[in-house]
């Protein structure tokens, strides 16, 4: 007897339908494959502790945030799955189609259930040798129920039961952006914009002081990190000869061999290309006489990513005017991290990096107007060499927090436990006709992943030099 249409494999058009002997055989035979030794995660108390505080904020109130489904590459293949970041924040978990929901108990604030699609019986239907997204034989093991209950410490439920537990007349609040998967069953809900958005809002700066777990998740990305670029610089021959591809190709390579992937698509610029701020087509030549700007960040097993950025000449040596410049962003940069302390206005970075560039062009004569009236806030000319802001938040995203409000964001201060970059740059087009020619194509960006503490600041990424003759030696090495 075949599956009804609604709960029917996924499958391919040039899938071949199989015979009814075939199907009793395939259901048959298997041995059991439940793991009965499942330890909690590191990351299970700490989730339990967030969503404790997340349910403090909306007392009474149902709060549903999915994890997202897959998303179609082209035609029926799909990108790899990634949860979304507040559905990880909150549970650790990084499996698809799940959805986390605070149901309140009208004591002690809410009970956490986890639904999620989990492995297929083998002794019953199709799915775990025909569906082409979520069958076992296909795609992968996908947890059991229990399983996860275990390594989470969370109570987990199919997500069938999901459309039940939501018809209930309890004011509802959802997460939006990844809930296409279950947009139907929020139907009559009575979400309202302002009421999600409030939630969104609420995620992201909870998210904003780290804890210790996430910190130490954080050393691990930028020590992989670290380990990435090493990586590059011990492959200059063929960086020389193949170019920017070889550039992203090795750093990915470490990436995934230590992490789970790199947390946003490489930037690897050399030449003229550094002066793109995101440059990720990465298809040009590496050659010597020129800068290679890499901006690039491991993002590790937990889904935390560094976010770093070095500028290297590609010879092994600065000419003089190449190290005049980067010496002058390399102060910039150390005068926005030394303005960073707990209390600061978030932008004290950034003023204190920027006041240091454009004074220094300005020493050069890099500059058509004086440097007074340049950093007036009615002209801001100089954004023409350094377009972008010094910091953002990093973590679990690389601009993460993205939802937080202004005031508590770019417009606030900074706290204890705030992670973010600092990362002032100068970029010369090849076809400014304000700049000397000599200079003209030149990207420089030197970036680092700062931590807040009470007493000042800790650079998480310090290991990796920045230093001219020590951004030498280690290419020499």
């Amino acid at each position: 007897m075949t599956e009804s249409t609604e709960n029917a494999p996924k499958t391919a058009t040039h899938d071949n339908e199989p015979q009814e002997k075939l199907r009793q055989f395939m259901n048959s035979g298997w041995g059991d494959i439940e793991r009965a030794d499942v330890p909690l995660s590191e990351v299970g108390p700490w989730a339990a502790k967030r969503r404790d505080a997340l349910s403090r904020v909306f007392p009474g109130e149902r709060l549903v945030i999915p994890a997202g489904t897959y998303k179609v590459r082209s035609n029926d293949t799909d990108y790899v799955f990634r949860p979304h970041t507040d559905y990880v924040w909150l549970v650790g978990d990084q499996t698809s189609d799940a959805v986390l929901v605070l149901e309140p108990n009208g004591t002690s604030g809410h009970d956490s259930v986890l639904y999620f699609r989990p492995r297929a019986d083998r002794a019953e239907g199709e799915e775990f040798w025909r569906d082409r997204m979520y069958g076992e034989l296909w795609a992968g093991r996908r947890p059991s129920l229990t399983e996860t209950a275990k390594e989470f410490g969370i109570e987990t439920r199919h997500v069938d039961q999901l459309a039940g537990a939501l018809k209930s007349d309890v004011p509802t609040r959802v997460r939006r952006g990844e809930e296409s998967s279950i947009s139907s069953l929020l139907i009559g809900l009575g979400t309202e914009a302002e009421r999600d958005a409030e939630l969104a809002f609420t995620l992201s700066e909870l998210r904003l002081v780290k804890d210790a777990f996430e910190l130490e998740q954080l050393r691990d990305a930028c020590a992989i990190t670290h380990r990435g670029f090493s990586d590059v610089l011990s492959e200059m021959d063929k960086v020389r000869k193949y170019g920017e591809r070889w550039i992203e190709g090795t750093f990915w390579r470490r990436a995934r061999a230590e992490g789970n992937d790199v947390g946003y698509t490489s930037i690897a610029a050399a030449g003229p290309h550094a002066t793109t701020l995101h440059w990720i087509e990465n298809d040009g030549p590496v050659n010597n006489g020129t800068l290679m700007l890499l901006d690039m960040g491991v993002e590790n097993r937990n889904l935390y990513t560094a976010d770093i950025t070095r500028t290297f000449p590609v010879s092994g040596e600065f000419t003089p005017r190449q190290r005049d410049l980067y010496q002058l962003v390399l102060d910039a940069q150390n005068a926005g991290i030394a303005a960073l302390r707990p209390c600061v206005p978030f932008r004290s970075g950034h003023n204190a990096a920027i006041e240091v560039l454009v004074r220094g062009l300005e020493q050069m004569e890099l500059l058509p107007v004086s440097a007074d009236e340049a950093l007036d806030p009615s002209s801001g000319i100089y954004q023409r060499y350094t377009l972008h802001g010094v910091s953002h938040m990093l973590g679990l995203d690389v601009h993460d927090c993205a939802a937080a409000r202004n005031e508590k964001y770019n417009k606030g201060n900074v706290e204890a436990g705030y992670v973010l970059t600092v990362e002032p740059g100068l970029y010369f087009q090849a076809e400014d006709l304000t700049v000397p020619e000599d200079l003209r194509g030149i990207g420089i960006r030197i970036e680092d992943d700062i931590l807040i503490t009470p007493e000042g600041t800790e650079n998480l990424s310090a290991a990796m030099p920045r230093d001219v003759e020590a951004l030498q030696n280690w290419m020499a090495s």
